[in-house]
């Protein structure tokens, strides 16, 4: 479906030995992972720190953290994985065995992993319903496009009677899909596609509801005295408070880019790329789950969301070929094989982005 990863449920989480983060001579990009040498005895600080601050925390979305590193690492290798080996990837960011277990668990009961078992080891594979919110999600965390609009919205009118209950489901699941409220029945769009919407309704279980919902695409009739669209988007979506998250996500991670980029051919020792990578899509996707994604003519001037996305891209590429690597090292299927990497792993993020093109003209 489009945008529902859920975060999950807050668990406790025990302390582990901090890594440290020793950069090698490579050259950056993501189809070049050979030629690596001898670390050097540097420690990249600000990759060292935001390391260090998520292990430090009290309280963790574990399974919101799982959810990240099956759609980021795992899924473009086939979609399953042996528990000791998402155990090994995981432990050494301060997730114990159990906390992992537990949470593995439940996205099984959930509906998003099921069991193959194989002598006495056992796979977790992704469900049909799971590959299919991954593969969507994945869609707008790595595509860089600079979103067009027709000047038409896209609505979602509740006609039915709903119960207290299912219209909470239905205000939850269309939320993840980017849209806003207006008022208790109408949802609101700029571009989604309502048939699209409607199908990952189906997946979320609300496929009895759609005969109380009613899509409409809506035009502006270009009164002048009409409220405007900026009007619209300030009522449907809370964008101040998403702006300060973005910002703080540049905060966060431009000292680790300067970093990346001072150190010139430098990059993160392997496993270190790997923890870095995933905290950096865990983040990013956090953030993407309360992003509209609205067109840039209905976002504010100077809209923190660009540079985070920019941001996000060339970090992910600085990282995912020592990340890769760490993978082809660590990751195992119960068999013991090595599940090997999609070809198409290369095109996320792909260069040609016009984003970059936009925030350059600007």
């Amino acid at each position: 479906m489009g945008r529902h990863i859920t975060d999950g449920t807050s668990f406790n989480i025990y302390f582990k030995r901090p890594i440290c983060v020793l950069p090698c001579s490579a050259k950056g990009g993501i189809a070049n992972i050979d030629g690596l040498s001898a670390p050097q005895a540097i420690v990249t600080q600000p990759i060292q720190t935001r390391l260090d601050d998520f292990r430090q925390q009290r309280r963790v979305q574990a399974g919101s953290l799982i959810i990240s590193v099956f759609g980021d690492a795992i899924l473009p290798r086939g979609g399953r994985v042996w528990l000791g080996s998402l155990i090994r990837l995981l432990e050494p960011l301060s997730l114990n065995e159990r906390l992992i277990r537990t949470s593995v668990f439940r996205l099984v009961k959930e509906e998003w992993l099921r069991t193959e078992t194989v002598g006495r080891r056992a796979d977790y594979v992704l469900t049909n319903a799971g590959r299919h919110r991954f593969e969507e999600a994945s869609r707008h965390i790595y595509a860089s496009h600079a979103p067009l609009w027709d000047r038409r919205w896209r609505l979602i009118l509740a006609v039915g009677e709903l119960e207290p209950k299912i219209r909470e489901q239905l205000r939850q699941a269309l939320f993840w899909q980017g849209f806003g409220v207006l008022g208790n029945d109408c949802f609101v769009h700029p571009s989604a596609d309502l048939s699209a919407v409607f199908d990952a309704l189906v997946t979320d279980g609300l496929g009895d509801q759609l005969t109380r919902l009613m899509p409409l695409l809506a035009a502006d009739s270009r009164s002048g005295l009409a409220a405007s669209d900026a009007d619209l988007v300030n009522r449907a979506w809370n964008l101040e408070a998403l702006a300060t998250a973005y910002a703080d996500f540049v905060a966060t991670y431009e000292p680790i880019l300067n970093e990346l980029r001072f150190e010139h051919q430098a990059e993160a020792d392997l496993e270190s790329a790997f923890q870095l990578r995933t905290l950096l899509i865990h983040d990013y996707r956090r953030l993407l789950l309360r992003d509209p994604e609205l067109p840039e003519v209905l976002l504010p001037q100077d809209w923190p969301g660009q540079k985070a996305r920019l941001l996000c891209k060339e970090i992910y590429r600085r990282l995912a070929a020592p990340s890769e690597k760490y993978l082809d090292q660590t990751l195992q299927l119960a068999d013991g094989s090595v599940p090997a990497a999609d070809p198409l792993l290369g095109e996320r993020f792909p260069a040609d982005d016009p984003l970059a093109d936009l925030l350059r003209s600007t």
